[in-house]
């Protein structure tokens, strides 16, 4: 088998060059500020396309994932039992099912144990933790820091609560988040989970966990790792269901060469940056569509070239309400060319100024790669509304807008598929200024509500939250080192006793 592919980062240093997946997982983001890319993209022919028609979704995945992770990073045999696991956790057998709604296909991604897409990747990314620390790497643990602007701190959570090694820290912006997305999270009480609500804004606890990672000390005092889809292995996974979706649409009364396109509602740019490494590897994509809400630094990046920072506006998606997407820089990486001076300049100047424009040649490229869309509240939730009463269907606010996007580009078709990224349960405030009553939620949500809470206010303040870290950690830490050492008494304890037992059993029977 060929060996694995490697990793640099999008910004050139030389100590980054040619990592290891091993290597990239636990780093999570580059220490010069870039984020690591594949250095190769493998690619899949049409006839081993068609090959896979008949595997299952954890089969499907392993081959794909065995494309970049070869045996020397982690044996077939254990890859696909951390990938079948994984998948295990779903409550669909398919993982992640289309329906056929309005003439197009939506791609449910909620089957999860948290309800959303992110469950795909970070399920598999705790795997993938736990594989690596029990055999040693990074001296056996792992301190992970990530933000969240709704789904991806429960679903992190939901995927390392109890896991060997592995201390999970997440901050949310307070106040910002819907209710049943901020109890998802601060009702896990595993001891090496810690929830920390922000005063400010997702941007902000995304400032403050790039910061984190640029503090070299603090870094490597605490091993710090990333659950963000800064991390690679968040990206890889979710490739998966760009070709789960294309054997399924392409299964019956397609032409040969058939090209399938996909609406992705999007902020952070890492779910539809997965289609974008998709058709690098020979996928049949059709159109990649960025489907943003009014935090639409996206959508005016591939209109004119605009990529600018603004003031986050609080929507009825707040998943989306992000300002920058971290992701980004991996397409923008790729667009320069894979040169990492050019981007490395690029970034610079973005960080400086909050600007960043593209024109002429680079920005009909980008164009070339990807369409885009913008739909406010009120076409979010006359979205919403119009799916329930003429298809019977349910959407969240996100998933709405990803359904918009096809409308808004004549894109409403049998070989167009928008992704359904949330449960609408997740959402009831928006969902009901749309749809009056609620359909029933399921159990796991429902229950929330009755159990009890933890979480932390902390400043929005990197001093701040790297206090909080250590604290946590010490603590744990300690109440570890606690009971060993109990369990060290009790066992002497018990040694001693059942010796004292022996004896007094043979001088019993001695005197008899």
């Amino acid at each position: 088998m060929a060996p694995s592919v490697t990793y640099s980062s999008t910004r050139g240093s030389a100590t980054e060059a040619s990592s290891s997946f091993r290597e990239v997982v636990l780093a999570g983001l580059c220490k010069d500020k870039g984020l690591f890319v594949p250095d190769t993209i493998p690619t899949v022919g049409r006839g081993e396309l068609e090959s896979w028609r008949t595997l299952n979704y954890a089969e499907l995945s392993t081959r794909i994932l065995a494309k970049y992770i070869g045996p020397d990073q982690v044996p077939a045999e254990d890859l696909s039992r951390i990938i079948t696991t994984a998948c295990g956790n779903f409550r669909h057998p398919q993982v992640t099912p289309l329906q056929k709604v309005n003439g197009h296909y939506v791609l449910e991604l909620f089957h999860g144990p948290t309800f959303a897409f992110k469950d795909v990747a970070l399920q598999m990314l705790g795997g993938f933790f736990e594989y690596f620390l029990k055999q040693g790497s990074n001296g056996g643990r792992l301190a992970v820091l990530g933000a969240t602007s709704g789904d991806t701190g429960s679903a992190a959570i939901a995927g390392l609560r109890g896991k060997e090694g592995v201390d999970c820290v997440i901050l949310y912006p307070k106040g910002r988040v819907s209710e049943i997305q901020e109890r998802q999270m601060t009702t896990i009480m595993d001891e090496n989970i810690h929830c920390c609500a922000v005063e400010g804004t997702f941007d902000d606890c995304q400032d403050i966990v790039k910061g984190a990672f640029q503090d070299a000390a603090f870094r490597d005092e605490v091993k710090l790792g990333a659950v963000n889809s800064i991390n690679w292995a968040r990206v890889l996974a979710q490739t998966t269901y760009y070709f789960w979706s294309y054997l399924r649409v392409t299964d019956t009364n397609k032409e040969p060469g058939t090209k399938v396109s996909f609406s992705v509602p999007t902020g952070n740019f890492g779910d539809i940056l997965a289609g974008y490494y998709c058709r690098r590897m020979g996928l049949p994509i059709g159109e990649l569509v960025v489907a943003t809400n009014e935090n639409d630094i996206l959508h005016r990046f591939f209109q004119n070239g605009d990529y600018s920072r603004r003031d986050i506006n609080k929507t009825i998606s707040p998943s989306m309400d992000i300002c920058v997407s971290s992701n980004f820089e991996r397409y923008l990486f790729h667009l320069m060319d894979d040169d990492p001076e050019k981007l490395s300049n690029l970034m610079k100047a973005f960080e400086a100024t909050s600007r960043l424009t593209l024109s002429g040649r680079t920005l009909a490229r980008a164009q070339e790669d990807f369409k885009s869309a913008k739909c406010d509240t009120a076409q979010t939730l006359d979205v919403i509304k119009t799916y329930k009463e003429k298809h019977g269907y349910m959407l969240c606010p996100h998933s709405a807008v990803g359904v918009s996007a096809l409308d808004q580009l004549d894109m409403v078709k049998d070989t167009s598929v928008a992704l359904a990224t949330a449960h609408e349960a997740k959402f009831p405030d928006a969902v009901k200024m749309a749809v009056n009553p609620l359909p029933e939620a399921p159990p796991e949500l429902a229950r929330l509500w009755k159990m009890k809470t933890r979480s932390q206010v902390c400043d929005n303040d990197l001093a701040a939250v790297e206090d909080f870290m250590r604290k946590r950690i010490r603590e744990r830490l300690e109440r570890g080192k606690a009971v060993v050492q109990y369990g060290k008494w009790v066992l002497g304890g018990a040694f001693v006793a059942a010796v004292l037992g022996v004896v007094a059993v043979a001088v019993t029977r001695r005197k008899r």
